[in-house]
C-alpha cells in the first residue's frame, strides 16, 4: 500500500489502510454516487511517519505518567497537547513529503481543498468518532495540506478521542489515522441526512441551509429541517428557522469566507426544493441500503448536481454509567462563539450581581438577629450560595476553555518548542489574589519597620497594636478574611491558630523588595508574533481569542474568590447560629442540621484511607505546570489550618491549591500538587509568582512528609525525595 493514492484507483475500502470513512467514500464511488475527487492518506504513511519521528515512544511516556483512569480531564488535556505539538514539530520523511506533494499538485492543482480524518475505528457501525477528530476546509497549496495531514494525525491523541477510546476499550498506543485530501466542493446549498431520526424517532431527517456546510456543521446557522416518512418518503414536516439571515457563501478563494448576510431574494426562500428534497432521500435509502445500516450523510448541490462529502453509520448514544463525568468533560468544549456571549453574561451580569448580593447580605450582622430571625436568614443565605454555586458550575467552569481554545490555536499557529508558551501571554491579569498578597506584603513590610508591632503579632495581641496599623489589618480582614478559613472572606474558622499573625511575621523576614510575579517575560514580542502569523482575514479573531483567553485565565483565579465572598456570610451565620444552639436553641438546631451546617467541618483536603504501598523510589512522576528547578524543606498541607505554619523557602505539598490558600505563595519555593494540569489553580499562581512547579503527583501528601527535603523539577515533572 503506497503511502498516498487516489480513491478510485485503491484495490479495495479495506479500512485498515483507509480509515472508516475512506472505505465509505469508496463504497459511493464504486456505486457511481458522485463524492469529491479524492486522495487517500494511507494508514502506511502514518505509521511511517510515526516512527521516523521517533514519536512511538514519546507517545507511549505521555500516557505512562499516570494511569489514565486516574487522570483528571484537565490533565487529559495536557497530554493531548503535548502529544499534538510534537506531531507539529516533527517533519515528514523526504521521500514522503515528495510524494505527497507530487500527488497533491497533479491532483488538484491551486484548487481548494478539504483534509478529513480517517481513522480505521471512526465511521464504523457501534463506534462514532464524529466531531472527536479533526477536518479542515479551505485548504490551498501542498504546504498547507501537508501542515493539516499533521494536525489531522494529532488530532488523533485529542483529549475526546482519547477518552471515547478509553469508553469503547481501545487500545490508544495501537490506534492509526488515514487522512482523506478533497476538491472542495462551493456547493449553493447544502446540509445533513438522517436517513433515521438519532433521536429514535421513527422518521428520516434532512437539515438544510443556503451556501456551504461548515456553519451548519458548528452550530453557527440554524438550517430549515424536514421530518420524512420513511415508508414512502413524504415530508412530514417542514421546520423553517425563525429567520434566514446568514450564509458562507460558495467560493474558491483560500481560507473560509465568514459568515455574511444572506441575499434579500434567498430570505424567504428554502434551500432546496421539492424535486432537490425527493432526489436528496432517495440517494440517502440507496447509502443505507448499500451499507446495510442507517446512515448520518454530509451532501451540498453543486449547481443542479448532488455530491456527498462522507457518510457514516447512526450510532444510539448511550447513557453514561453513574460517575462517569465524560460526557460533562466534553460539553466544556465551546465555541469562541459561545465563550464570548458567556464572557459578556459573567462580566457584564453574574460579577456585578455577586458582589452586589455578598455586600448586602454583609450588611446584616447575624449576631444582632433574635433566634427566629437568625434560622431564617441562615436558611437564606443558603439558598442564595446554593443559586450561585449552580451558575458557577454552569458558566464560570466552562468559560475556563477560553484558555485551552487559545492554547489550541497558539500551538498550531506558532508551533513553539514549549507547548505552554501560549500562557506567557496571559500572565499579569491582576488577579484578586495577587492582589490580596500585595496587601499581605505591605502589611508585613509595616511590621518589618516597626519591630513592637512584630512582638505584639508573636503574643497574638492584636490590642497592643497600634491604631493606624490594626485599622489596615481590620481593614484586611473585612475583605479577605483572617486566613484561617478554607474561604476567603471567612474568619474564626479555626481559633487559636493565629493565621494571620504568623504568616505577616514570616513574611515579614522576606527581603525589603518582593517580586509579586515572575519577572519580566517577551510577551509583547510574542504577542506580535501570534497576531502577525494569524491566517489573512482572521486578525480580528485572533484578538478576540487572545483577549477571551485573558479573561478567561483571570477568571479562572478569581471565581473561587468571588464565590467565597458569598460562602463566607453563610458561615458567619451558620457560625452564630451553632453557638446559640450550644445554649438549646431548637429551632437553630433543626435548621442547621437540616442544611448540613451543624458542625463547623471544614474537610480535609485529602481524604483519609489506607496509606499507599511503601514505595522505594526517589523519583515520582507528575506533570511539568511551572518552569524551573528548586530544592527545599516540603510543608505537607491536608488541612487549611496546616498553612498557617508555612515558613519561608518550604515547598508546599498539597491535594490541590485553589485561590484561597494563595497567600502562602510569596513565601513557597515551589508547588507539588496531586490534581493534575496546567490550567489549574496551582498552575496559574507558580507561573505569576515564577514558582517552580509539578502537578499530577499521584499520593503526593502521602508520599512525601513535611520536613522531608525534595527536588522539584518543574522542566520534566519529576519530583525527588531526599537530600541527594
Amino acid at each position: 500500500m503506497q503511502w498516498i493514492q487516489p480513491l478510485e484507483t485503491l484495490p479495495s475500502g479495506d479500512t485498515r489502510d483507509i480509515g472508516g470513512k475512506g472505505a465509505a467514500l469508496h463504497r459511493l464511488w464504486a456505486g457511481r454516487i458522485r463524492v469529491p475527487k479524492t486522495l487517500c492518506v494511507t494508514t502506511r504513511a502514518y505509521r511511517d511517519f510515526v516512527n521516523h519521528a521517533g514519536l512511538r515512544e514519546k507517545i507511549y511516556l505521555e500516557l505512562s505518567r499516570k494511569e489514565f483512569a486516574e487522570m483528571r480531564w484537565e490533565e487529559i488535556w495536557d497530554a493531548a497537547q503535548r502529544l499534538r505539538l510534537l506531531f507539529l514539530r516533527s517533519s515528514l520523511p523526504l521521500e514522503m513529503a515528495s510524494s505527497m506533494r507530487q500527488a497533491i499538485t497533479q491532483a488538484f492543482g491551486e484548487r481548494m481543498m478539504v483534509v478529513r480524518s480517517s481513522s480505521p475505528e471512526e465511521d464504523l457501525s457501534g463506534h462514532s468518532f464524529a466531531g472527536l477528530h479533526a477536518s479542515y476546509t479551505h485548504l490551498q497549496g501542498c504546504e498547507d495540506v501537508m501542515h493539516h495531514i499533521r494536525l489531522v494525525w494529532a488530532s488523533l491523541w485529542s483529549d475526546a478521542a482519547l477518552l471515547y477510546r478509553q469508553e469503547l476499550g481501545l487500545d490508544a498506543l495501537t490506534s492509526t489515522m488515514a487522512v482523506l485530501v478533497q476538491e472542495m466542493i462551493p456547493g449553493q446549498v447544502s446540509g445533513i441526512c438522517f436517513t433515521r431520526d438519532p433521536t429514535g424517532l421513527e422518521c428520516g431527517v434532512i437539515e438544510a441551509v443556503h451556501g456551504m456546510n461548515p456553519p451548519l456543521v458548528d452550530g453557527k446557522i440554524t438550517p430549515d429541517r424536514r421530518m420524512i416518512d420513511t415508508a414512502t418518503g413524504a415530508v412530514i414536516e417542514h421546520r423553517a428557522p425563525a429567520s434566514r439571515k446568514q450564509w458562507q457563501q460558495p467560493t474558491a478563494t483560500a481560507g473560509a469566507a465568514p459568515l455574511s448576510a444572506l441575499p434579500d431574494f434567498l430570505q424567504d426562500q428554502p434551500p432546496l426544493t421539492p424535486a432537490q428534497v425527493d432526489r436528496l432521500w432517495t440517494t440517502a435509502v440507496r447509502v443505507a441500503a448499500m451499507a446495510a445500516a442507517p446512515q448520518d450523510i454530509e451532501w451540498t448541490f453543486d449547481k443542479e448536481e448532488l455530491v456527498l462529502l462522507q457518510a457514516r453509520p447512526i450510532t444510539t448514544v448511550s447513557r453514561p454509567a453513574e460517575g462517569d463525568n465524560r460526557s460533562w468533560y466534553l460539553s466544556l468544549h465551546r465555541s469562541l462563539e459561545n465563550l464570548l456571549e458567556l464572557r459578556r453574561r459573567i462580566e457584564e451580569e453574574w460579577i456585578p450581581r455577586m458582589r452586589q448580593t455578598a455586600d448586602e447580605v454583609a450588611d446584616i450582622d447575624p449576631g444582632a438577629l433574635d433566634d427566629a430571625d437568625l434560622a431564617a436568614e441562615i436558611r437564606r443565605r443558603w439558598e442564595i450560595n446554593q443559586h450561585w454555586t449552580a451558575i458557577y458550575w454552569e458558566d464560570f467552569i466552562p468559560f475556563a476553555h477560553g484558555m485551552r481554545l487559545f492554547g489550541q490555536v497558539y500551538n498550531e499557529t506558532m508551533v513553539p518548542d514549549d507547548p505552554y508558551e501560549f500562557m506567557l501571554l496571559l500572565r499579569h491579569q491582576d488577579l484578586i489574589s495577587v492582589r490580596r498578597n500585595r496587601q499581605l506584603a505591605d502589611l508585613a513590610a509595616a511590621v518589618r519597620q516597626r519591630p513592637q508591632r512584630a512582638r505584639a503579632l508573636e503574643r497574638g495581641d492584636f490590642n497592643a497594636l497600634d491604631a493606624a496599623f490594626r485599622e489596615r489589618l481590620d481593614a484586611f480582614v473585612l475583605r479577605y478574611g483572617d486566613l484561617s478559613c478554607p474561604v476567603t472572606g471567612a474568619v474564626e474558622c479555626a481559633p487559636d491558630t493565629g493565621a494571620l499573625a504568623n504568616i505577616l511575621l514570616e513574611m515579614a523576614t522576606l527581603p525589603e523588595t518582593v517580586p509579586t510575579n515572575g519577572g519580566d517575560l517577551p510577551s509583547a514580542a510574542l504577542e506580535a508574533a501570534f497576531l502577525d502569523a494569524c491566517p489573512a482575514g482572521s486578525m480580528e479573531d485572533c484578538r478576540q481569542l487572545l483577549s477571551l483567553a485573558r479573561s478567561s485565565y483571570r477568571l479562572r483565579d478569581d471565581d473561587n474568590i468571588l464565590l467565597g465572598a458569598i460562602e463566607a456570610r453563610l458561615i458567619a451565620a451558620a457560625q452564630e447560629g451553632r453557638k446559640r444552639s450550644r445554649d438549646n436553641s431548637a429551632g437553630l438546631s433543626e435548621v442547621l442540621a437540616e442544611l448540613g451546617l451543624d458542625t463547623a467541618d471544614h474537610a480535609p483536603r485529602a481524604k483519609a484511607g489506607a496509606p499507599p504501598p511503601a514505595v522505594s523510589e526517589r523519583q515520582i512522576t507528575g506533570q511539568p505546570a511551572g518552569p524551573g528547578l528548586v530544592r527545599g524543606r516540603a510543608r505537607v498541607i491536608v488541612e487549611h489550618s496546616d498553612i498557617a505554619q508555612f515558613k519561608r523557602g518550604e515547598i508546599i505539598v498539597c491535594d490541590g491549591v485553589d485561590p484561597n490558600m494563595t497567600f502562602v505563595m510569596p513565601l513557597a519555593a515551589g508547588i507539588v500538587e496531586r490534581r493534575g494540569g496546567m490550567l489549574i489553580h496551582g498552575a496559574i499562581i507558580a507561573r505569576e509568582y515564577g514558582l517552580p512547579c509539578v502537578t499530577g503527583v499521584a499520593d503526593a501528601t502521602t508520599r512525601i512528609t513535611t520536613g522531608q527535603t525534595i527536588t522539584v523539577d518543574g522542566y520534566l515533572g519529576i519530583v525527588t525525595i531526599g537530600e541527594k
